[in-house]
């Protein structure tokens, strides 16, 4: 399976002919993109590039790929409109099918207390509908999800409590809560969550992680 921000990339560096200039377009470093073309590529299973003295442009195995990124992606454009569409009905707008069509086709816009009124309401459409699938995936029917934890930093920290804190990984199998919290945009449940559930089977190393300015973690 490609990834949308992949097809993206590659529509970017074919329509400006450069790794350079899609770089500049997608905010990305020339290198990411030259990374994510060649993860692209080994994915497609051969080269969607001819290299030129001066930038690049598609082969015809790049030229099958474009037009399907090219479909997927307004594919995509149209499904994020019609989910505002949803997004304005449950933000309770009092709008005809004429107008709301009229947005769907790009030809009017929402009045700007409208469009926020729509954008919330659409964050929560889609934070609620992405959180049934990212569930499944940290859960992954009972195995869980690895979480590395790295502290990033004591700054805040009294020098006197200050202490060396290292890298851990830990496995977390029931993500229920945490995604609940975080589908209903509850940060103080999220936090809760985190404290109560999870790190303290970080054991006797939890007291150390009590004094730390701000952590990261990947999952």
């Amino acid at each position: 399976m490609f990834e949308i921000d992949a097809l993206r990339l590659l529509v970017a560096v074919a329509e400006t002919g450069s790794f350079t200039k899609a770089a500049v377009r997608l905010n990305y470093t020339q290198s990411a993109v030259s990374r994510r073309i060649a993860a692209l590529e080994q994915r497609a299973g051969g080269p969607l590039l001819e290299r030129l003295p001066r930038g690049v442009r598609l082969n015809p195995v790049g030229r099958v790929l474009h037009r399907h990124a090219l479909e997927v992606l307004d594919r995509m454009t149209r499904a994020e409109r019609e989910l505002a569409v949803l997004a304005a009905k449950d933000a309770s707008l009092t709008v005809t099918d004429r107008t709301l069509q009229a947005w769907l086709e790009g030809k009017r816009r929402p009045s700007k207390a409208n469009l926020e009124r729509i954008d919330a309401a659409y964050r929560t459409v889609r934070r609620r509908n992405l959180a049934r699938h990212l569930l499944a995936r940290l859960n992954r029917e009972g195995r869980g999800t690895r979480v590395e934890i790295y502290p990033l930093n004591q700054s805040q920290v009294a020098r006197p409590l200050r202490r060396v804190v290292e890298y851990r990984t830990m496995n977390v199998r029931r993500w229920d809560r945490i995604v609940e919290a975080w589908a209903a945009g509850d940060l103080q449940g999220l936090d809760d969550e985190w404290t109560t559930d999870v790190l303290p089977d970080l054991g006797s190393q939890w007291g150390q992680y009590e004094y730390v300015t701000n952590i990261g973690f990947a999952a």
